[in-house]
């Protein structure tokens, strides 16, 4: 390959002048045997721009993640899609580990994530040589190739970060060789605080912490050398960073490598205790270890972290990440005897002057409360931002100390009383009392000493503020308000001021962050307390104008949720604003799908989604206000229309979901044209889509089968898309669906005149059985599709199958298709194919002229029909218990929970002797129960879309079995014999009880029947038949 023509083609694409024919040039000659490695050659090469080698390196990265591993053609294709050569990969494997070692950062990373994705497709199996060529490297008496070698074996690490231990032998066998090398690596480079080095040692506790983070590999770490490791952490946490550092803006701060490398060390021994070393919450292989750990480290480096704490105290300088890490391995140590015992005299100082601080308002929220106000609120409400913020993780730390050890709660609320009584305090210390009070209301509503006097905690504190001149206090007030929203009020005076001081908030404040603030404390209220819900019935309209406002201003995915759930507090409220609520969401809505930047807002995804799950809540509201959602409809069209034009793939299910809902009761012409565009989208994201179309489709067969017949257009739009599903490969799952679609079509068009239908349906699903077929649940469901037309009609379906031929098979394949449905009838699951299969085995048997393998199969017919029975018994006995339990459960009343431990008691010794307890049968058999619940339950998903048979008044299973088996008693007493003569004793008797409960079930339908046309109930008890008439068989004793 001639290097300097992919040198200019790479510089025209920097070029937008020349990038069109620069992109072309590269697309032609990508596939030429010895671009790729020529252009980890340019990426190297010292004597390129640098812009031309970061090209290069991104360019590189796109075609390894690409076009790396051999892949197969797509089905139906003979043609192997485009992959790197083998040579060109082996001179990539060669050359790749000392490219990231030479080159500069920018293309280090794009080459490094080229490395992973060649260790995923290639370790060990074509590339164990990694490892020798890595170790090699490590070892290097020059260090400056330490950096880039320790970057390739993160990437090694990583690879295996998330895998099951079983999955982590490749890895475990080659963190023998590096594990010790490592540890050596850091101990040497310690005492050196110069940048490289420390450098070197973050990337040194990256990989530790990839290595552990998900499964601790106790076969490469014994005490030892696990002593020897938490001294170097500790080492790290402990030591001073340079006071040079200071002269840095505080804002750059935490990005300085002295900060991060403390913070992956602490990051690693949170994670350690977490995970590992907190008995009474380990894993049953780690119990050993939690001991050792608590034992031997936990208080050695608590003592490090309550340094820390002081040092911030103290108006130190200390990084947010390593304050929060510091605050989540606290939090493990205070259930724990030996570290409370060492924290316990100091709890008090780390909740007034540490977690208490960092609760407080600050400088840097009142910049960008003023700066940007939405996105102050973005920040609140991220839940990302919440993860790595210490003031989420203080929190969390004072909230575990206060509810499980008894000293800490009265002394920090006697704290927070202080503050809010002096008038005199500082505002912002103001908003920290209330933060904490507010984090503590589960605790505090629980405990009889505080919760009688939170009324007037909010009374005298919370309201006045919620007038505050000052916006960040009224927000507070109006969080603090929807933490004790579940409060029971004993004056209803102060119930009717929060209501109303949270709506006041909500519609006049000028201020947005209050606004969302005070949108959420709202409806909290009214969903907890009644009397709420009825002070605010006036003002729905005002209420749900503004909520609507604050969405389009700030695209807030929580008051999103507001909305949907004040829509549903107030159904009947809504029904008279939901047009012009409609109308406002899918100008958002809009709004959002054609900013510039949706494609990158992850955010404005998920608020998009929450407004179509709103509409589509207003759509169940209004349902029985027919001229309204005649109304919406146009709306929701048009939004399922941009959807649609602009292929914004990621809401297809979302607008799916709302063209069924505005089909579940009629469906309009418009509704009908939406069909015909589908089926284009169908044809472009086929089978994709197929099972979320499925609720919509059903719709268009059952709710409307009058205009479905009118036009063949549409049976034939239906009938192409399985055909589609049914013969692709869109997986089993949609194929199931499919079928399921024909059998639908077949029973709601019973007596229809859809005769031409049948045979191509038939065909259809017995082809597909010639093809393997994995799972049990297609093998029935197509099996059903032609039961469902021997239901239809059973000489259409005899005469079908005389002259269906398949592929591979002469001859008529009446004889299979019996056989295989005998062979699964165990298969039928759930109520509707239970019935679906005795309607179906009961019209066999009653056939006049009936095919020759009908009676090769005559023993297996009844105990067949038997079987499915007892299955459907245990449905009907399942059901009821499930709704006696669901019952019982919702009558138990909630226990007030005191999970205190007394003062230096060890949690642990409890929860271990659970853990133990619950250990005897590991977490795979309590797996299992969930699935046994599942089992017993069996609504199989597809059941959802009912047919004519599964209506109340359809046709009785019992008795049209037994109608069945008498007619042919007394028609063809020869062809009965055989029938039941292979019955045994118990059979019989299950066959009686048969009898008996179809009887009953007669009687009790003709009495409601009776009671319908007359008012009155009279009920004949005319005891219990023995209809069957065995003969003298021998009993089988």
């Amino acid at each position: 390959m001639d290097l300097n023509r992919i040198i200019q083609a790479l510089k025209g694409t920097i070029d937008p002048k020349l990038r069109i024919a620069a992109e072309s040039e590269l697309n032609q000659s990508y596939k030429i045997i010895n671009f790729a490695p020529s252009l980890l050659r340019i990426i190297v090469s010292d004597h390129v721009e640098f812009p031309v080698r970061q090209a290069a390196a991104i360019y590189l990265k796109n075609m390894v993640t690409q076009y790396w591993p051999d892949r197969e053609p797509p089905p139906g294709e003979a043609i192997f899609p485009f992959n790197i050569h083998e040579n060109d990969r082996q001179q990539i494997r060669d050359n790749i580990v000392e490219g990231i070692i030479r080159s500069p950062d920018l293309v280090r990373v794009q080459l490094t994530m080229c490395l992973r994705a060649i260790i995923k497709y290639d370790f060990p199996g074509h590339w164990p040589a990694v490892v020798d060529k890595i170790d090699y490297y490590l070892q290097s008496q020059s260090s400056g190739s330490w950096l880039g070698s320790l970057l390739c074996l993160y990437q090694l690490v990583k690879t295996y970060e998330y895998k099951k231990a079983e999955e982590r032998e490749p890895l475990i066998a080659a963190m023998q060789i590096f594990l010790p090398r490592i540890q050596q690596q850091i101990m040497q480079l310690l005492p050196d605080s110069s940048h490289y080095s420390v450098l070197l040692q973050k990337q040194i506790l990256k990989i530790f912490y990839a290595l552990v983070q998900y499964a601790l590999p106790l076969q490469l770490v014994n005490n030892q050398t696990m002593t020897a490791w938490m001294e170097i952490f500790r080492t790290i946490i402990d030591r001073t960073v340079p006071p040079e550092t200071l002269q840095i803006d505080e804002d750059d701060r935490p990005e300085l490598v002295w900060w991060k490398c403390k913070k992956w060390a602490l990051h690693i021994v949170a994670r350690l205790f977490e995970r590992y070393g907190s008995p009474g919450n380990v894993t049953k292989e780690y119990f050993e270890f939690s001991e050792f750990f608590l034992k031997t480290y936990a208080v050695g480096i608590q003592q490090v972290l309550l340094k820390i704490l002081d040092q911030y105290r103290q108006k130190e300088y200390v990084a947010p990440r390593v304050l929060q890490q510091a605050f989540n391995y606290l939090n493990q140590g205070i259930v724990h005897s030996v570290t409370w015992k060492q924290m316990k005299p100091h709890i008090q100082n780390i909740s007034e002057d540490v977690i208490f601080s960092v609760m407080c308002y600050k400088d840097e929220d009142e910049e960008l409360w003023q700066e940007d106000p939405y996105e102050y609120i973005r920040m609140k409400f991220d839940i990302f931002e919440d993860y790595a913020s210490p003031t989420t993780a203080a929190q969390t730390l004072l909230y575990t100390a206060a509810k499980k050890r008894k000293e800490v709660l009265p002394k920090m609320m006697a704290f927070c009383y202080q503050i809010l009584t002096d008038p005199n305090f500082d505002p912002r210390k103001k908003d920290g009392a209330l933060h904490v009070i507010g984090s503590l209301a589960d605790i505090l509503l629980k405990k009889s000493l505080f919760k009688d006097q939170m009324e007037l905690l909010l009374q005298n504190h919370v309201f006045p503020l919620l007038l505050s001149n000052l916006g960040y206090l009224r927000a507070r007030s109006c969080w603090v308000l929807h933490a004790f929203s579940s409060l029971k009020f004993h004056n209803e005076l102060n119930l009717r001021n929060a209501v109303e001081l949270a709506k006041k908030s909500l519609i006049e404040d000028k201020e947005m962050p209050v606004k969302v603030e005070a949108a959420l404390a709202l409806q909290s209220l009214i969903s907890n307390q009644t009397q709420a819900k009825e002070y605010m019935k006036p003002h729905v309209r005002p209420i749900m104008q503004e909520l609507l406002h604050i969405v389009r201003e700030t695209e807030n995915d929580d008051v999103t949720n507001v909305i949907q759930k004040m829509i549903c507090e107030y159904s009947q409220e809504v029904a008279s604003i939901a047009v012009d609520m409609t109308q406002h969401l899918a100008e958002i809505f809009g709004k959002v799908l054609q900013s510039d930047e949706y494609e990158e807002v992850e955010d404005k995804t998920v608020m998009a989604m929450g407004i179509l799950h709103t509409i589509d809540t207003i759509l169940t509201v209004v349902e029985d206000h027919k001229e309204v959602t005649q109304q919406l409809e146009n709306i929701c069209l048009r939004i399922i229309d941009l959807v649609l034009q602009k292929h914004v793939i990621e809401f297809y299910e979302e607008i799916l979901s709302l063209a069924y809902s505005l089909t579940c009761h009629g469906i309009s012409p418009q509704m009908w044209q939406l069909l015909g565009i589908l089926y284009e989208v169908f044809q472009q994201d086929c089978f994709e889509y197929f099972t979320d179309m499925m609720p919509l489709l059903h719709n268009y067969v059952t709710i409307d089968t009058n205009t479905l017949l009118s036009n063949p257009k549409h049976l034939e739009i239906l009938f192409t898309m399985c055909r589609k599903v049914l013969c692709g490969d869109a997986g089993e799952d949609a194929e199931c669906h499919a079928a399921k679609l024909l059998e639908v079509i077949i029973l709601q068009c019973k007596g229809r005149g859809i005769d031409q239908c049948i045979p191509l349906f038939v065909q259809l699903v017995l082809e597909r059985l010639t093809r393997g077929v994995k799972t049990s649940e297609l093998r029935t469901m197509c099996l059903q599709v032609a039961i469902a037309a021997l239901y239809y009609n059973p000489d259409l379906l005899l005469h079908t199958l005389e002259r269906i031929q398949l592929p591979h098979n002469p001859g008529p394949i009446t004889v299979q298709f019996v056989n295989q449905w005998m062979n699964d009838t165990d298969c039928f699951l759930g109520h509707h194919d239970r019935k679906m299969c005795i309607i179906g085995l009961s019209i066999l048997l009653e056939l006049q002229n009936r095919p020759p393998a009908v009676d090769a199969v005559v023993g297996q017919i009844v105990p067949s029909i038997l079987f499915l029975f007892l299955g459907l018994k245990q449905v009907c006995a399942t059901r009821q218990l499930v709704n006696r339990e669901d019952r019982s459960k919702a009558e138990k009343t909630d226990m007030e929970e005191n999970e205190e431990i007394s003062s230096d008691e060890e949690e642990a010794n409890v929860t271990a002797q659970a853990m133990q307890s619950n250990n005897g049968r590991g977490e795979d058999e309590e797996e299992d129960d969930d699935d046994w619940d599942e089992e017993v339950l069996e609504e199989t998903a597809l059941e959802g879309f009912s047919t004519p048979l599964d209506l109340d008044n359809s046709v009785d299973e019992y008795q049209f079995f037994t109608q069945a088996l008498l007619t042919v008693q007394n028609r063809d007493a020869a062809w009965y014999q055989l029938l039941t003569a292979p019955l045994s004793e118990d059979q019989r008797r299950a066959l009686q009880e048969v009898y008996t409960l179809a009887e009953h079930r007669r009687t009790v339908a003709e009495a409601k029947k009776k009671i319908e046309q007359q008012g009155g109930f009279t009920f004949e008890n005319k005891g219990v038949l023995s209809a069957f008439n065995f003969g003298t068989m021998p009993s089988n004793n």
